[in-house]
């Protein structure tokens, strides 16, 4: 079968043919339907050579759907033809947090070697792929593939960040979303759909300000040295009830800070690297910073549901697996406004 894999450090991904995989006991094949291109996996392939945590070669893709295509051993949770999405934060099913569904937060997956696919195990951007365990898939339930595929990241990511702040969101309060390209632009939907907050978006690109009036935000604000200045009027010198950092750069990760109220939630969701001092006089009073990390799998049930009602889409742009490697291209030169969605099966 074809796949995109990351094989040498500082190089480009390269499409490559691999052995077909083959389930295991417990192991759900799926046929890729779609998969999702993200700016960590440009993180990662950025990464210097110490350190690396992943073997190479790395099968990249870490947002995938499908159609499942075989069963190992004793897997009874699913059918052959099911539709299905991928819960990429993979753990061991079975400590205190993956009790809880909060797979993400596992408390043993370092100890035990488990990694997400694409991002240490291999990933969506294949013909087919391996799934650990059944419990990692959801149904789709009609929902169209290449909608639903940026869902289990770019939904999912945000609605849980967001989720942890709705009861500060309340009428009258505003919500600020800094960076409104794959995650930010689904995070304004997310924040139209589930709360009555005034949304205020930052970005440096005009494209992506359009696209984030387009999807529901009521202010968008060139994301310069002004913005924080601009915030601060938009909101009569209060500041934002809540501020969703999706780049996390040092400068933006300082004007989350800037444009946050007293008592106010700051969250950043981006990995690009910034810091944010928390401390007596460095911040209002009260603030809560966080960095989460992706979502549970209740949360991914109840984000594809929300798709489902139509609260929130995915702006998308198709590429076949042959392509694979321009879709990165144009996402890391800023040229992709909204998700870009690999067909390894189209």
């Amino acid at each position: 079968m074809k796949a995109l894999q990351y094989r040498t450090i500082g190089a480009p991904p390269e499409v490559v043919t691999v052995p077909d995989p083959e389930p295991g006991p417990g192991q759900v094949l799926l046929k890729v339907t779609a998969a999702g291109v993200c700016h960590s996996d440009i993180a990662v392939m950025s990464w210097p050579a110490e350190g690396f945590p992943y073997a190479l070669p790395l099968t990249l893709g870490h947002e995938g759907v499908g159609t499942v295509a075989a069963l190992g051993a004793g897997v009874t949770e699913v059918s052959e033809g099911d539709s299905v999405a991928v819960y990429g934060p993979w753990g061991c099913g079975t400590c205190a947090k993956c009790a809880e569904g909060k797979e993400n937060y596992c408390l043993r997956a370092q100890e035990l070697g488990i990694s997400p696919p694409g991002l240490g195990s291999p990933g969506s951007m294949a013909e087919y792929m391996i799934v650990d365990d059944p419990r990692h898939l959801v149904p789709l339930d009609g929902l169209d593939p290449v909608a639903a595929v940026p869902l289990t990241d770019a939904g999912l990511t945000p609605y849980h960040a967001i989720k942890r702040s709705l009861p500060k969101l309340v009428p009258g309060s505003t919500a600020v979303v800094i960076g409104t390209g794959g995650l930010g632009h689904v995070a304004i939907q997310l924040l139209r759909a589930l709360t009555p907050a005034r949304v205020i978006a930052l970005d440096v690109s005009e494209d992506k300000l359009r696209l984030a009036r387009e999807v529901g935000a009521h202010e968008a604000v060139l994301s310069d040295e002004r913005a924080a200045g601009v915030v601060r009027e938009l909101t009569g010198s209060v500041g934002a009830q809540a501020v969703f950092d999706f780049v996390g750069a040092q400068p933006t990760v300082t004007t989350a800070g800037a444009v946050a109220a007293v008592e106010s939630d700051v969250t950043i969701v981006g990995i690009g690297g910034g810091t944010l001092p928390v401390g007596f006089g460095h911040l209002p009073f009260e603030v809560s910073v966080t960095a989460p990390y992706w979502g549970s799998r209740g949360e991914l049930v109840e984000v594809l549901a929300l798709a489902r009602s139509g609260a929130v889409s995915v702006h998308t742009e198709t590429f076949s697996l042959d392509d694979a490697p321009l879709a990165y291209e144009r996402l890391h030169s800023g040229k992709v406004n909204g998700r870009a969605v690999i067909l390894p099966n189209g």
